[in-house]
Parts: C-alpha cells; sequence; structure tokens
C-alpha cells in the first residue's frame, strides 16, 4: 500500500470545497487524484488551487480511475446510496457524508456491499476528530460528571425565505431532505456517544413544509438506564449549534461552534454540581476535517481501528427513522438494535 492514499471526490459541493479539499490537500497521508463535476469549467479554479492532476466532467469517470483509491461522497441524501454502492463496486474505499443513507435498510445494505467487496465504508462525522470533542467524551467516559443524566443538543439555522419558497433545494427535498436528516444527525450521534448506549424509544414534534419535509423538529430520546436526550434540528430558526450534557455530578457546556469551530481554539464550560458558573476550559484549535482524512487513511495505510464504524452509523440512522416515524404519527416509537 502506497504511504499517501489518493482520493478521489465526487460533485463540487460546498463543503467538497471548502471543508473537504483543504483537509486532503494538507492531510500528511493522503492528496487528491481527481475530482468530478458536472460543471468543470466551474471546478476548475479550484483544480488548479489544490493540484488536483485530473477533472472530470462525469462521476463515473473517478470510478474507472485506477490511481484512486478513496472515493468521498459530498453529493445530496438521496444519492448517498447510490453513488456509495457503486464506488464500492468499483473497488474504492468510500468516506461518505453524513447522514450516511436516507432510512436504515439502506444503510445496512451499504454496508453489506462494503463488506462483500472487502472493503472500508465510513461516515464523515468530523466532529468527533477535533480533540475538543474527544476530552469531552474522554472526560464522561471517565466519570468526570457523574453518570450523564441529560443530554441537550440543538443544531439549527435558517435557510433564506425566498430558497425555502422554491423548495428546490435537496435539503427541502421530499427524498433525502428533512432538518432531522441534515443536521438532526449530529444530535442523534453525539447523544448516544455521550449517553454510551443506544436509547430505546423516540419521541418528536416536527413542522412540515407544503411538501410534507420537516423543516423545524424536536425530539427526545429514552435509554435504557433513565437517560434522556433531546434533540432540536430546523430550518427556520436563528443559528443554534451547541450541546449541553448533564451529569449526576457536573455538567459540561459548548458554545455556538460545537460541530464546527474551525481552527480557531475551542472552549467549553465545566460546572460543578452546585456551581453556577463554573470554569472555561481550551482545546487547541485544529481542523477536524483533515484529522478525519488522516485517521481514514490511516485505516488503509496501517489497518488502524476505525473511530466510526458502520454499525454505529447504521443505528444512528435507524434513531433518526424513529423519530421521523414519531413526528408523523404522535406515537413514541420503540428503537430496534437488529
Amino acid at each position: 500500500m502506497n504511504l499517501s492514499i489518493k482520493w478521489g471526490i465526487l460533485g463540487n459541493a460546498t463543503i467538497a470545497r471548502k471543508c473537504m479539499i483543504p483537509a486532503i490537500f494538507n492531510a500528511a497521508n493522503s492528496r487528491i487524484q481527481a475530482l468530478a463535476s458536472r460543471n468543470p469549467e466551474k471546478a476548475e479554479p479550484l483544480a488548479t488551487k489544490y493540484n488536483i492532476p485530473r477533472l472530470y466532467s462525469h462521476y463515473e469517470s473517478v470510478l474507472e480511475d485506477k490511481q484512486v483509491d478513496v472515493v468521498y461522497i459530498p453529493l445530496p441524501n438521496h444519492l448517498h446510496k447510490e453513488w456509495t454502492i457503486k464506488a464500492l463496486n468499483a473497488g474504492k474505499h468510500v468516506l461518505c457524508e453524513k447522514p450516511l443513507a436516507c432510512n436504515a435498510t439502506d444503510a445496512m445494505e451499504m454496508a453489506q456491499v462494503a463488506s462483500k467487496n472487502g472493503l472500508h465504508l465510513m461516515e464523515a462525522l468530523m466532529y468527533r476528530f477535533h480533540p475538543r470533542s474527544r476530552t469531552i467524551h474522554k472526560m464522561v467516559s471517565q466519570g468526570k460528571i457523574g453518570t450523564p443524566r441529560l443530554v441537550h443538543v440543538s443544531f439549527c439555522f435558517h435557510i433564506e425565505e425566498h430558497i425555502l419558497k422554491k423548495k428546490e433545494n435537496p435539503r427541502l427535498k421530499k427524498k433525502g431532505g428533512g432538518a432531522l436528516l441534515d443536521v438532526g444527525c449530529y444530535g442523534v450521534s453525539v447523544a448516544r456517544w455521550m449517553m454510551g448506549e443506544n436509547p430505546k424509544s423516540a419521541q418528536a414534534a416536527a413542522h412540515f413544509n407544503s411538501e410534507g419535509v420537516d423543516i423545524h423538529a424536536a425530539g427526545v430520546l429514552h435509554f435504557r438506564e433513565g437517560g434522556l436526550a433531546t434533540i432540536e434540528a430546523s430550518f427556520i430558526s436563528a443559528l443554534q449549534q451547541t450541546y449541553t450534557i448533564v451529569g449526576e455530578t457536573g455538567s459540561i457546556e459548548l458554545p455556538h461552534n460545537a460541530f464546527i469551530p474551525w481552527e480557531k481554539d475551542a472552549t467549553y464550560f465545566y460546572r460543578g454540581r452546585n456551581e453556577e458558573i463554573g470554569r472555561q476550559e481550551k482545546s487547541p484549535g485544529a481542523d477536524e476535517y483533515r484529522l478525519m482524512v488522516e485517521h481514514f487513511s490511516d485505516i488503509l495505510i496501517h489497518g488502524a481501528s476505525p473511530l466510526i464504524r458502520i454499525s454505529d452509523s447504521i443505528q444512528n440512522i435507524r434513531v433518526l427513522d424513529a423519530l421521523a416515524a414519531s413526528a408523523r404519527s404522535g406515537e413514541r416509537v420503540a428503537i430496534d438494535e437488529t
């Protein structure tokens, strides 16, 4: 195996341009081999800036490129399954944007294809690679706040009104759209990670647009040991990007850069059981996208153990499925773990 993994990218999406292409370019063990865009003339300045040797006008060309080891998929949610399976069947490892799929059935099928081909498939939950996230998870796991009792996660932002009205944005489409899938996936992931277990049931309420797509949602997850988590996801509110973990003996609170702190120093607050203010702690700035890229490449080069397992991603989508079902039925929904 080469000591520098060669990446191919399907699509010139914003997250690819702003986050992943710079991350791969700067990664110690990776380089960009190919970029495919339906509008290659628009992608040409980016390819030039990051020394991408091959710019294609068709996604299939990346899959056919024998120099490509890994395919990164930043396409709209409803295309994740199709292109992940195509890439896996072409012999490429895959890093797929979150959510991995639109439902657990699709995610399981993707995992089965990866297993059949002996390839790695990982969901791009970049926040878990940031030093702050890992520090907080270690604190909770080591009992620094006692048994976690409540996790409150909010990831909300406001889509511009003219975009909401047109309903042409993939986030607003019936197939693969909705706030729960788009940003609720972060909340479910954090809650399960910090609680250290899977919820047994979910309740949710949502506001739907005229197309039947949830654009504003809130849910409650019930855990077996008595813990609760609240999940907020919205396309029609002011920015909220934070989470809080409350344990028996203390709590940890994050500012509104919980998932994307960029590369500046990242802070959080720790409070003891009876403290009103607590103290601010700081983690050094880091590019969580670059750390994720280097980790995935390290899996391929050295056989490192994945920090995000495909079984974890499948269970995350099972919880999202349950929240979505509850929001439509008004009933509490049990969550299967099989």
